[in-house]
């Protein structure tokens, strides 16, 4: 699937997961027209309600549209029936997705929390399927961090567990992929509500360099 003509891709490393209490989201800031890179610090953490957040990666006009378009009929259901949960936000981005799959180059990470799940992760790739997953991990990076996040990940990790697994999984993923880089967002999502973090690439932790 390739790019329409000047649309923006998102090469990116995308990552949300659940620990005790809310999920953590994490993101790289780097956006790139073919090699040059467009924007050195994007925000690809979106919010489309209260405590429900977005990671988006693949092109950038794509996945900003579908994103508002969730984030208006969230804000649509909010009024009527009170807070959605993050299951309703996924399921309206999966069938956004999934309608117009041949149109769309969108993959996308619905976290957050709310009363009846609590923290929950939901992962939609190219195409528009829908899972549910302790973590998930996406865009041109993720490929090369599988390993070292399923030898990493635990059930039930702390907050400041989930942080670092969060922060090293994505430097690693910068370091490797050329796509991906600049500086971390990452977003700390529980009942009392949001905490962004935010890492310069000059603090970035460093595994190994040759």
């Amino acid at each position: 699937m390739s790019l329409k003509p000047g649309e923006v891709n998102l090469g990116t490393s995308i990552m949300a997961v659940e620990f005790k209490g809310g999920v953590i989201i994490g993101a790289d800031s780097r956006t790139t027209t073919g090699s040059y890179i467009a924007n050195r610090v994007t925000d690809k953490l979106t919010e489309v309600h209260d405590t429900i957040y977005c990671c988006r990666s693949g092109s950038a006009a794509d996945t900003q549209a579908v994103a508002d378009i969730v984030h208006y009929y969230l804000q649509m259901y909010a009024v009527q029936n009170g807070a959605p949960t993050v299951p309703l936000a996924a399921s309206l981005f999966q069938e956004l997705c999934y309608q117009n799959k041949d149109n769309l180059m969108a993959g996308i990470i619905v976290a957050g929390w709310d009363k009846e799940l609590g923290g929950s992760v939901w992962n939609i790739p190219l195409g528009g399927s829908l899972h549910r997953q302790p973590f998930a991990i996406g865009g041109s990076g993720s490929t090369y961090i599988y390993g070292y996040c399923d030898a990493q990940f635990k059930d039930d990790m702390s907050r400041e567990e989930c942080i670092d697994f969060v922060k090293n999984s994505l430097a690693l993923a910068m370091a490797r992929d050329g796509s991906s880089g600049g500086v971390i967002r990452m977003a700390v999502i529980t009942e009392k509500g949001v905490e962004r973090i935010f890492i310069p690439g000059n603090e970035l932790p460093v595994h190994w360099e040759g």
